[in-house]
């Protein structure tokens, strides 16, 4: 039997997102040309396609492997992540924190063997610190409603065993410069990463030595695919890659590939970086040179200050919209960096000559029941989609846990990955855009001065 499908529909993001461009240019990386042939097909650069090309080079070392990128590795979301690894109980998709206490544990111990898989690879390739940082991060509390919401989350945490710190307005200032947060709930268990110096290292290392069988492709997006018996061929602008067996890393394009059709959300979510803080604006600000704020409400602003190459430089990131054209345009990004200005602004009035040098908006999946669109969708073709908005850890477990599932490692990643239902169908697209419209707003709303 022959199966032949037109990828219709190729990646497209836009503006410049800061963490890649403070970082200065890549060296870039050949285009596929011509017939290539591998064992092994990874398509997509993020998380989940790096991390699934890793351990396929631990897993079957003597296979020859191929990743192609649609554009260029550090550019797409991966890139424009705000780099929280979290490792404790968190749905970004929902009001924030839920499960049973058995269900939880699962998730913390695999959560943080994704940790675990991005400190090794750091250490293994030699990254810079910055790259993978274990600072931990806090949850911050702006008002009444974020307090009561941070006092249940200690009492779940209480419950699990799981380390945390109060932390009153003066703690909160004297670490951040900010006096904006009430209190706080700090969790050091979290990971920050420099999320496009983080996959521009991984890619830089997978193919950095003669003993790895890999070769990674920019600027090759995937256009269509066909299977004829127990092979796999993908097709770019200029290459023909044969393959026996795929990996499908692409979140939420899954369904440009024809899987997974209306049972995914697609939605953009906005951040802004300010310019490189001069000694000056660092001394007014005070605190540490490098932490993290998630909101208490998952609606309001994460922001962060990141200390390391392009300087030190703080991250606002808020505003949700629904975009199933998985494309936004610069007037949304413009509209939105004016929100950033005002959250910077009511956060730092000590830093008033500091501009924004960088606003972008970044891809996420999500599914309406919060699970992957995983497992293997064709014979030899394996999905690692849909993160609900958690690419740093759910990502690197998907694609870990798409080459174990490849093969044929009875894994705890894997035993979880397909305990899921699939992806619940939308309702038709005009009632899931509106619907879905009106609760972030909704939501936005209700996270008030948390934005």
């Amino acid at each position: 039997m022959t199966l032949k499908r037109q990828i219709t529909k190729l990646p497209r993001d836009t503006a410049v997102a800061g963490w890649n461009a403070v970082l200065g240019p890549a060296p870039s990386r050949p285009e596929a040309e011509g017939d290539i042939k591998a064992d092994w097909l990874v398509i997509g650069g993020g998380f989940a396609g790096l991390s699934a090309a890793k351990r396929l080079c631990e897993l079957r070392g003597g296979d020859r492997i191929v990743l192609l990128e649609a554009g260029r590795i550090g550019e797409g979301p991966a890139g424009r992540n705000s780099g929280f690894m979290i490792d404790l109980p968190h749905e970004l998709s929902g009001d924030g924190y839920a499960g049973n206490i058995e269900g939880d544990r699962l998730q913390i111990s695999l959560n943080r063997h994704a940790q675990n898989f991005a400190r090794s690879c750091a250490a293994e390739y030699e990254m810079p610190a910055e790259a993978v940082s274990p600072i931990g991060r806090i949850n911050g509390a702006v008002n009444a409603r974020g307090e009561a919401h941070n006092n249940a989350y200690a009492a779940q945490l209480e419950t699990l065993g799981e380390p945390h710190t109060k932390l009153s307005a003066a703690e909160m200032t004297e670490m951040t410069g900010t006096g904006t947060y009430r209190s706080g709930l700090s969790l050091p268990g979290a990971v920050m990463l420099q999320p496009a110096l983080y996959v521009r290292e991984m890619a830089a290392g997978l193919t950095g030595r003669e003993t790895m069988p890999i070769s990674i492709y920019e600027a090759s997006p995937a256009t269509a695919f066909s299977r004829q018996g127990d092979t796999w061929k993908v097709t770019t602008p200029k290459a023909s890659i044969t393959a026996g067996k795929v990996v499908m890393a692409v979140n939420g394009h899954a369904e440009s590939f024809g899987f997974f059709r209306r049972r995914l959300m697609h939605v953009f979510t906005y951040a802004s970086m300010t310019a490189a803080l001069s000694g000056d604006q660092q001394a007014r600000l005070g605190g540490l040179p490098a932490w993290g704020i998630t909101p208490a409400d998952p609606m309001g602003s994460t922001v962060r200050r990141h200390t390391g190459i392009g300087g030190s430089r703080i991250v606002i990131r808020n505003r949700w919209t629904f975009d199933p054209s998985m494309e936004v345009d610069e007037a949304r990004i413009a509209r939105f960096r004016r929100d950033h200005d005002r959250a910077f602004r009511r956060r730092f009035p000590m830093l008033a000559d500091v501009d924004l040098e960088f606003s972008w908006g970044g891809r996420l999946c999500l599914s309406r029941n919060s699970v992957p669109a995983f497992g293997e969708v064709e014979p030899g073709m394996f999905s690692a989609c849909c993160q609900n908005g958690l690419g740093t850890a759910k990502g690197t477990l998907a694609g870990i846990g798409a080459v174990e599932l490849a093969t044929r490692s009875n894994s705890p990643i894997v035993q979880d990955l397909l305990s899921y239902d699939e992806p619940a169908k939308l309702p038709p697209a005009p009632i899931a855009r509106l619907g879905a419209t009106l609760v972030l707003r909704w939501r936005e709303w209700r996270a008030g001065a948390e934005i």
